[in-house]
């Protein structure tokens, strides 16, 4: 308080030296215009209103009117006005002054008011930013009376729940304002304001249904922007539990696609090789059969338990990869090797296509490992082969495009239509028209896809009806020295 009565004086000291500095110009100034003087006074005048408010103003238009009076109309050096027609110069000059500084203090009050707004609604735009961030619930009560605090610079908040009956504060220190006077808050439509502790509490509405209370401490926050920050406050926490439900929902949904997927799978593709088993050891132990009939008996055993077996480790490699409960043994390959090691592995299911290997000596090699890519190409390839006709051809082919070595697999089947190819790399998903005819579980493109993200790299598929498809991945090349 001292220090604002030290400052007003100051300015009316310096407001009776501006005064005191005009009349000593213009009164040495001979044959000075009477109007000259008076608008330069008025001049003062706004600026000091403009800038120190009306109470400084009043005071210097009462000084200018006695000076001007004074000095400058006759007869000078005497307050007295001989013609009359100065009275109304005079009378005219004092209401001027005294209604332009009146003008001046409302335009600063109104440029004061819009600069606060101002700052305000960027402060309310950080707010609503930072709890667009929050994707659950919890998370976003938790910090949400910190988050209003730092945004507002006040010295603490604190914001009550009806639904959830707790308080949650900006600080474990902050008790400034009562679990009490919140929930009674919450029952109320009207703001609370407390000048001697510096409190205000706030309900927060979600449309017209209260759902609690904010309680802040310090500040200078409008009562328009506390309704603002309750509104967006409302509206977060309920998009936030709309959110939460809808991905429970979204999750059962998965769950139940992935089961259905899975039953399907194993339907389709385990009972076969279990019946083709049981089949040949029913036949070994009942039927009079030759030495050769019981070898191929033995041989549909073996190859069927081998493929119950892939089927097993396929989808064992697919929980490994969810789980990211691999290692990688990461070392430099060109992927000639790969390609190589692939072609050798699938000679059986490749004896029907041929395929053309288009690798250039030139290509730089890539930090992978060997024998997962090699499992990528393997995927691709026997893909390429069940869904293209016989005899028709495979093309591998690859290329350096923007810091990475993109490997393609092509063929000459069916192709993949727009619709299918959004989902062709989950898991257990199998195309609608080929389900039956070609044997698989789903797994193959999505184990290769897991490969490849471990990698750092990224797989797509391009297809035309009727003209093919070709299932590109790239690996990156920068961290190879």
């Amino acid at each position: 308080m001292r220090r604002s009565v030290k400052w007003s004086l100051v300015r009316y000291g310096i407001s009776t030296a501006a005064v005191a500095a005009i009349v000593a110009v213009y009164f040495r100034w001979p044959h000075v215009n009477e109007m000259t003087v008076a608008f330069t006074l008025l001049i003062v005048i706004l600026l000091v209103s403009a800038n120190w408010g009306l109470r400084h103003a009043v005071y210097l238009s009462f000084l200018a009117s006695a000076a001007f009076n004074y000095f400058f109309l006759p007869p000078v050096l005497t307050f007295t006005i001989r013609d009359n027609r100065n009275w109304v110069a005079l009378g005219t000059f004092l209401l001027t002054a005294i209604v332009a500084s009146q003008l001046a203090e409302r335009a600063r009050e109104e440029a004061a008011i819009s600069r606060r707004r101002q700052r305000e609604a960027e402060r309310l735009y950080d707010f609503s930013q930072q709890m667009l961030v929050k994707g659950n619930v919890i998370a976003l009560v938790n910090a949400l009376p910190q988050m209003i605090a730092a945004t507002f610079d006040l010295a603490g908040a604190a914001v009550y729940l009806r639904e959830r009956d707790r308080v949650y504060r900006s600080s474990p220190d902050y008790m400034d304002v009562t679990a009490a006077e919140l929930r009674d808050t919450a029952f109320s439509r009207d703001h609370c304001c407390e000048d001697e502790r510096n409190v205000t509490l706030v309900p927060i509405l979600l449309g017209q249904r209260p759902i609690g209370a904010l309680g802040i401490t310090g500040g200078r926050t409008s009562p328009e922007a506390l309704d603002a920050v309750c509104g967006l406050a409302a509206i977060a926490i309920e998009r936030a539990g709309a959110v939460e439900t809808l991905t429970r929902v979204e999750a059962a949904r998965e769950s139940e696609r992935l089961r259905n997927a899975l039953l399907d799978s194993v339907a389709h593709e385990l009972r076969t090789p279990l019946t083709s088993i049981t089949a040949a050891v029913t036949s070994l132990q009942t039927a009079p059969l030759d030495q050769e009939q019981r070898r191929e008996m033995m041989e549909v055993i073996e190859q069927e338990a081998a493929r119950l077996d892939r089927l097993v480790g396929q989808a064992m490699e697919m929980a490994e990869l969810d789980a990211h409960a691999i290692s990688l043994d990461l070392r430099p390959h060109s992927m000639r090797e790969a390609v190589d090691a692939a072609i050798e592995e699938l000679e059986g299911p490749l004896k029907a296509h041929p395929v053309d290997v288009r690798l250039s000596d030139s290509l730089p090699k890539v930090e992978m490992d060997l024998e997962r890519i090699a499992k990528v190409l393997q995927h691709l390839l026997e893909n390429a082969a069940k869904y293209s006709a016989d005899s028709s051809p495979i093309f591998v082919s690859a290329e350096v495009a923007k810091g990475r070595l993109c490997t393609s697999v092509a063929d000459r089947g069916s192709g993949v239509d727009d619709f299918e190819r959004m989902m062709i790399f989950d898991k257990f998903y199998r195309g609608q028209g080929q389900r039956y005819r070609v044997q698989g579980t789903g797994m193959g493109l999505a184990i290769a896809k897991a490969i490849v993200e471990a990698h750092g790299g990224s797989i797509e598929v391009t297809s035309q009806s009727g003209q093919g498809s070709v299932f590109t991945f790239c690996l990156p090349l920068q961290r190879v020295q």
